[in-house]
């Protein structure tokens, strides 16, 4: 995959995307969106952002390895935060950077805030589309 920062976009947020990835790959995997529940279906984290996130991307975590992918073959992601304000957005990259460590996608991504997701009790819910190499 080629990661691509124009000059003429911000650097601001390159630090955790990449505003543009190219991909040759023949083979792609979609991820539904990754909820902050684990393998028995509870919830993890109810109503703590930085806990839910550190499921959700330890549930993405998970599906990757599923399809042998590692994480820096994420060519986009979805962010999806309930009631969001502007103070959440370190809390979720750096709970990411916490599952992924170096190994953090800078992707194309997309981060949405929303009224609600599909169960109340669920604060992030995120979602990729993964070259397989």
């Amino acid at each position: 995959m080629e990661f691509v920062n124009p000059k003429t976009l911000t650097d601001k947020v390159t630090s955790v995307i990449s505003h543009v990835v190219v991909t040759s790959a023949s083979k792609l995997a979609f991820i539904s969106g990754q909820v902050s529940v684990d393998d028995a279906g509870a919830l993890v984290g109810s109503g703590d952002y930085y806990a839910q996130a550190i499921q959700v991307f330890t549930n993405l975590k998970h599906a990757l390895e599923a399809v042998r992918a590692d994480p820096l073959y994420i060519a986009k992601m979805n962010i999806f935060v309930v009631n969001h304000t502007p103070d959440l957005i370190p809390i979720i990259f750096d709970a990411g950077i916490h599952v992924f460590g170096p190994n953090w996608p800078k992707t194309a991504s997309t981060y949405i805030g929303v009224q609600a997701l599909a169960d109340p009790e669920w604060l992030i819910e995120v979602d990729a589309i993964v070259t397989i190499p």
